[in-house]
């Protein structure tokens, strides 16, 4: 019995330990395994990263080859560490820094030393590598760009790092990833899938062929290429236009979301972030605190939206039986809160909504605003029944659009309030400053077009998007091209479009008609604060401007958000005009306009803040 027990126990060990290696060396094969065998070398092949095209199929980002210096640690043998140095165009410090962190890395596997060497450099190189034991070069691609815009949109691409390396094992040490915008929200797509050969040696570290006769071995897959929105020629004409200025554009296709243009001012050369000089040029760019260039303004820039956001009051009103578009309101060149005037430049009179819309009348929606709230019992029914009517245009929150980044920014809402002011201790008047989008309401230019594109479908959108096409085919993603539907009815639409047409007509846009285009618009203009010393100063205001076009059948809609610009009809106003001419005619006809724009920087006001001598606001400079 003993005999049989024991040989029983001896038995199953086996079986255990044959079955635990079989698993190990079958089922759970790990190509990891293969790299911890220090026998084994393992050369990656890296593709390119898929081509990036605008809207109407011109080549917007692209390829171009380059070398990076890698080396394997545990391979290196004693060298001239001088002349390998002048060679690389390092310094011994830095050689002696990258082989160490390369070591810490693994002393197994290839690590780069020295990334991005140029054409002229490899070909220098490669004729003395034969020396330097335990070093090889490794060819990949970097960006190129066939477009000087577009670098907020488009994004750049980076070596991985530590953290990166940990989160994600199928990143290996060197290589690139895309760090921001469309190249790190397309990153799967475009960087393809890097191929490897495992080579075997001897114990003399020499290469003795292919190991497993190259079974294991795979073949790099090529990124595949993506169609964008982004219209080329619009992008770069906005960018042009934006020069001196600070601020964002963006424009969609209201019948899509469509993203056509998506511009942050100042900006930059999307090349500055490509080769050896990348590393220093960033910290050029991130360091300018007062351009801040690398800070994308048209979807991050979260500030009060202005007279733009009397369109969404005025349907609010609409929509909940407030007002008519006949209720009139009395403006005696502002409107009183208490024993408080609040301005207006509308120049008085009794205003309608039609009226109100293209004098931008404070008083007229000011009335309208507290006509909201006399509905409800209570203020705070009032605001939820307001704040839900405004989040329904897309504001207050994220959008959901495909780019990385973003800020959602701000819709109040009773529990706001009761937080400022206490519990039933406030009302209409109380925050009347967001009947003309001050007070405590914050949109990013992007909302803002979207809330226009709402406006110009009279009731819906889409969510706003970058991507239009992977390989050759169209997207068909339900997020992008279902649409999204506001709390207002249709008929209260009409009435306001008629308001905005008559901006361009007669009201506060009258001058920037374009011959031929009927547009629908809103200046706006606001306030504008910042700190100096630790005291709030007003500078000067911020310039707004919407529009769309056609009115009745829209193939364009814009927000348009210039800091210390003065009045919306001035800088936003006259970019807005030339962008909706462009898209649409491919040309320009009002070049007084352009050249207007092209010649005027608001760098002066900029640098007031920073000039430690006293300075004037809403300057009439012109």
């Amino acid at each position: 019995m003993r005999k049989i027990l024991l040989s029983s126990i001896i038995l199953l060990v086996g079986i255990t330990f044959i079955g635990r290696l079989s698993y190990l060396q079958i089922f759970s094969f790990s190509p990891n395994q293969i790299l911890e065998d220090p026998a084994i070398k393992a050369v990656y092949d890296y593709p390119e990263r898929g081509y990036i095209y605008d809207r109407n199929g011109k080549l917007l980002v692209a390829n171009q080859p380059a070398y990076d210096v890698m080396v394997i640690p545990r391979e290196v043998k004693p060298l001239d560490t001088l002349e390998f140095c002048k060679l690389l165009g390092i310094d011994k410090d830095r050689f002696v820094s990258q082989l160490r962190k390369a070591t810490v890395y693994s002393p197994r596997l290839p690590s780069v030393l020295v990334p991005q060497l140029s054409k002229e450099d490899y070909g220098r190189l490669q004729e003395k590598m034969r020396r330097f034991e335990g070093f090889y070069i490794q060819k990949r691609s970097l960006r190129y760009y066939d477009t000087n815009s577009g670098a907020n949109v488009l994004g750049y691409i980076s070596e991985v790092n530590e953290w990166d390396l940990e989160r994600n094992p199928s990143y290996a040490a060197g290589e690139l990833k895309g760090t921001t915008g469309i190249e790190k929200e397309y990153e799967t797509i475009l960087r393809g899938r890097k191929g490897v050969k495992y080579i075997q040696k001897d114990r003399f570290n020499r290469d003795i062929g292919p190991y497993k006769t190259g079974t294991l071995d795979t073949l790099p897959e090529q990124g595949k290429q993506i169609t964008v929105t982004i219209d080329k020629i619009l992008q770069e004409y906005g960018e042009k236009l934006m020069t001196g200025k600070h601020g964002g554009i963006v424009a969609l296709e209201p019948a899509s979301g469509e993203i056509l243009a998506l511009i942050s001012g100042p900006t930059y050369d999307p090349a500055l972030l490509v080769g050896r000089e990348r590393s220093r040029n960033y910290s050029k760019l991130h360091y300018d605190t007062i351009s801040k260039p690398t800070f994308d303004r048209s979807i991050l820039a979260s500030q009060s939206p202005g007279s733009p956001f009397k369109t969404i009051n005025a349907l609010v009103a609409l929509q909940e039986g407030a007002i008519t578009p006949e209720t009139t309101f009395h403006c005696y060149n502002g409107f009183y809160v208490g024993k408080r005037k609040r301005g207006c430049h509308c120049g008085g009179g009794t205003r309608n909504l039609n009226s109100g819309i293209y004098l931008s009348c404070n008083a007229y929606f000011a009335g309208a605003f507290r006509k909201i709230y006399d509905q409800f019992p209570t203020s705070a029914e009032g605001m939820d029944a307001w704040e839900k009517h405004v989040k329904s245009f897309g504001l207050g929150t994220f959008l959901g659009y495909d780019l990385p980044t973003g800020r959602p920014g701000r819709i109040p809402n009773k529990e706001y309030y009761n937080r400022i002011y206490g519990e039933n201790r406030w009302s209409s008047s109380t925050i009347i400053s967001n009947s003309i989008g001050q007070g405590e309401v914050e949109v990013t230019p992007i909302q803002l077009a979207n809330m226009t594109a709402a406006i110009a479908n009279r009731g819906h959108y889409f969510t706003p998007h970058v991507l239009k096409k992977i390989g050759g085919d169209a997207i068909s993603i339900p997020e992008f091209t279902e649409a999204k539907h506001t709390s207002i009815d249709k008929k209260y639409f009409e009435p306001v479009v008629q308001g905005m047409a008559e901006v361009y007509k007669k009201g506060t846009a009258a001058r920037l008609q374009i011959e031929g285009i009927e547009i629908a618009g809103k200046t706006g203009t606001v306030e504008n604060f910042t700190r100096i010393n630790g005291e709030r100063t007003q500078l000067t205001d911020n310039s707004v401007f919407v529009a769309f076009a056609p009115v009745d059948n829209p193939k364009i809609a814009i927000a348009v958000y210039i800091e210390n610009g003065y009045f919306g009809s001035r800088y936003a106003g006259h970019i807005a005009s030339l962008m909706i001419e462009k898209y649409l005619n491919g040309e320009i006809t009002r070049v007084d306009l352009e050249k207007r724009m092209l010649e005027k920087t608001l760098e002066e006001e900029y640098a007031k803040p920073y000039s430690g001598q006293p300075f004037k606001i809403n300057e009439r400079v012109w």
